[in-house]
């Protein structure tokens, strides 16, 4: 269980006025909580600068934090998601609630994980401490999800940006696995991930071996306080019950294709050569052996193709 922190008499009575109890966020809130009723536990969504002044901060841009303001987005995530009352969801970065409100109204379970610590102490009673939600406050790249959840699961976020790709490879490639993942992204990285033009990017690539991605729609910055920089999208992940193509290592698939995209405006073999150390006579030996066309470029290349190479890279190798 976490101790209480020392907090300024200025937080101590915001949290009095949004309902926040100093409670642990470890553990599970008990049915039948009593909370103060506020205008936050009654349904009303309150714009997230009027919410950080009354629990006496800002955002912590060292987080990335950047709010959802608009209800209709978070919405729009749940249904993309296919919330119902036998799911299991887990919420990464829950900030204020937005997402949260919708996910503990449709979901049986909910697991939300918060980085920053009044953020995480003050979620259950900013969106009405119901007993289907579980807040826990720490890192999700360092957590063990096993412990929290259990296969078939869901995940629905609004990921911090600096950190959306590993977490979503810890979510992708490492257990417990969730069914599906609809996340809110940069659009820059939604556009690897789901890619409609046809070319081939490494995390498009590489999410494709085990899921299905989509991109739902696109978010504008103003749907967030502070306003990011940078455009939003919210995309969602089908997890596949096997690799889409046979192949015995996935991990080792997916940080080949990496090495493989070390250059990827380059011809292939000088972009496989400078990923995995070799030298290009030797990347183009591979190339042949797997049958790929000589002068292809990484982008060119279909997961077959992939698979082709590594699996010329593991005989040599052996």
């Amino acid at each position: 269980f976490l101790r209480e922190p020392a907090r300024s008499s200025r937080l101590r009575a915001a949290n009095c006025e949004l309902g926040i109890a100093n409670s642990s966020v470890l553990a599970r809130l008990p049915a039948g909580s009593s909370r103060p009723v506020t205008e936050l536990t009654t349904g009303y969504t309150p714009h997230p600068a009027r919410h950080l002044r009354q629990l006496g901060r800002g955002a912590n841009r060292r987080l990335s934090q950047s709010f959802l303001t608009a209800p209709a987005i978070a919405e729009a995530m749940v249904r993309a998601a296919e919330v119902d009352s036998n799911d299991t969801v887990l919420e990464i970065g829950p900030g204020l609630g937005v997402l949260t409100r919708p996910l503990v109204r449709d979901a049986g379970r909910v697991v939300s994980i918060e980085l920053d610590r009044s953020l995480a102490e003050g979620l259950p009673g900013a969106v009405g401490t119901p007993a289907n939600l579980t807040v826990i406050h720490g890192d999700a790249l360092s957590t063990d999800l096993r412990e929290l959840v259990t296969e078939p699961y869901k995940v629905v976020a609004s990921l911090p940006y600096h950190v959306a790709s590993p977490i979503l490879f810890k979510l992708v490639f490492e257990p417990p696995t969730p069914a599906r993942i609809v996340v809110m992204l940069q659009l820059e990285v939604a556009e690897r991930l789901a890619p409609r033009d046809g070319a081939h990017t490494f995390l498009g690539t590489a999410f494709s071996l085990v899921a299905e991605a989509n991109l739902v729609r696109k978010v504008a910055a103003g749907s967030f306080f502070p306003a990011p920089k940078v455009q939003s999208a919210i995309v969602r992940f089908d997890l596949r019950p096997t690799p889409v193509v046979p192949v015995g290592d996935v991990r080792g698939l997916v940080d080949f294709v990496r090495a493989g995209f070390a250059q990827p405006r380059k011809q292939l073999h000088n972009s496989l050569a400078r990923g995995l150390g070799i030298e290009a006579s030797a990347a183009q030996v591979l190339i042949l052996e797997a049958g790929v066309r000589p002068m292809a470029r990484p982008s060119e290349l279909e997961l077959t193709d992939w698979t082709g190479l590594y699996g010329a890279w593991r005989r040599a190798t052996a």
